[in-house]
């Protein structure tokens, strides 16, 4: 099974999104600039749909 969350961080930082902080468990909280909002992002995202929810939680336009 695939693993996303290294892309996923990548993508992030691509399009002006930031780290702020470790959250609960083995979730990050993560500004996004283009919806202007904290995003809580799993630290292991093993299936596509995750990482796609990820990406449109944060208003980037990417499907893997």
């Amino acid at each position: 099974m695939a693993e996303y969350e290294k892309k996923v961080r990548e993508i992030l930082l691509q399009n002006g999104c930031s780290f702020l902080r470790r959250g609960k468990g083995d979730h990050d909280i993560w500004y996004s600039l283009i919806t202007d909002r904290n995003v809580t992002v799993d630290a292991k995202i093993k299936s596509r749909h995750s990482a796609n929810a990820v990406m449109k939680q944060n208003g980037i336009h990417h499907h893997f």
